[in-house]
């Protein structure tokens, strides 16, 4: 398949630039497989959707502040660092603006953004060929203790408004279950979830667990190539958990659902499979999923809206007809009717279930 059989038109007035008023106030589309039908209901409908002993799995991974300021240390000119993955203790590779101007031996210090702090420093060690730095930080043992006080809020560049600019994207670009810090953009479909509604599915009977995925650039990275199997995945970490296996592989063996909340979801439990079992334990993922793929443990998918030509749209295109090639149009006919109805696009935007 080509990139451009993903591409599909959007107005820019769609492409949400501030989260609901409230988490579960958004809309949401729903896409029946067997049918290829599309119905318009609310996020709280969801519920409805969801039965006794459905296994639901969300990625419980922290966003950190990962935009940072900083200035050469001999004073030559502004740097911007983009944190992207920790390399090792207190080292991260970076994205740098402007990327030409940081030469390995480069010594940055950091820049507040909160007026005032300790001094911060870091020196680029060396460059890899797309362009990123690796940064080793020095005046903190851990600079995720100082993000707080250095970092901003890591917004997509489609939310046309200054980073860190509102305090509600210090609370709502982040879910209400997050807990290991590691991500440096949200895993948006979990956006939508309120503790009373988990709360809620829980008394229904709806059992939920978590793995970890840090997302990182390999999620959103463009696919620069025409062919779309030439794509080449960054890496990305996970983690899941030994009780979320073992609940993951009970519902398998019993035949009944395991339901993904968010692509990061997928692609963790999709790396983990042996068979129609998931293995338990740590590893390292750059699986790309896209038509046609086979799916091994995922039975239905809560998601956002993604943006032309992604890799998170073309996931979900092979997820709307498995083992087949026929998702991409289910997809795009929904997006088309999605964008009809006026649906809000994107990590701030309104959700699609699809089952």
């Amino acid at each position: 398949m080509r990139t451009t059989d993903f591409h599909f038109d959007l107005p820019d007035e769609l492409i949400a630039q501030s989260p609901a008023p409230r988490r579960d106030d958004s809309r949401l589309l729903v896409l029946r497989r067997p049918t290829g039908t599309v119905e318009h209901r609310r996020f709280t409908d969801l519920a409805a959707e969801l039965h006794a002993g459905d296994v639901l799995v969300l990625n419980d991974s922290r966003v950190i502040p990962a935009r940072l300021r900083a200035r050469k240390s001999n004073g030559d000119g502004a740097v911007e660092i983009l944190l992207l993955e920790e390399a090792a203790p207190n080292e991260w590779w970076a994205m740098l603006r402007p990327g030409r101007r940081v030469r390995p031996g480069t010594h940055l210090t950091l820049i507040p953004s909160t007026g005032t702090g300790p001094v911060i420093t870091a020196v680029v060690l060396e460059k890899n060929d797309a362009g990123h730095g690796r940064l080793r930080f020095a005046g903190t043992p851990n600079v995720l203790d100082v993000l707080p006080t250095f970092g901003e809020v890591p917004l997509p560049p489609y939310i046309g408004r200054p980073t860190g600019s509102s305090t509600d994207d210090v609370n709502r670009y982040q879910t209400v279950y997050a807990q290991p810090a590691g991500s440096v953009a949200a895993p948006t479909a979990g956006l939508h979830f309120t503790d009373a509604m988990l709360t809620g599915l829980r008394a229904t009977g709806v059992e939920i667990c978590f793995v970890t995925l840090h997302v990182g650039l390999g999620t959103f990275a463009p696919v620069k190539v025409e062919d779309v199997e030439e794509h080449a995945m960054h890496e990305e970490r996970y983690v899941l958990p030994a009780t979320t296996a073992a609940t993951v592989n009970r519902a398998k063996r019993d035949g009944r659902r395991v339901i993904a909340v968010g692509t990061t979801t997928v692609r963790t439990l999709e790396s983990a499979a042996v068979g129609s079992q998931v293995a338990p334990g740590a590893g390292r993922t750059r699986i790309f999923i896209h038509p046609p793929h086979a799916f091994q443990i995922v039975n239905a998918l809560l998601t956002n809206f993604h943006l032309p030509a992604s890799t998170l749209l073309m996931l979900v295109s092979a997820f709307a007809a498995p083992g087949e090639m026929g998702g991409r149009e289910l997809v795009l006919a929904a997006y088309a009717e999605a964008v009809r109805q006026r649906y809000r696009f994107f990590s701030y935007g309104d959700a699609m279930w699809i089952s």
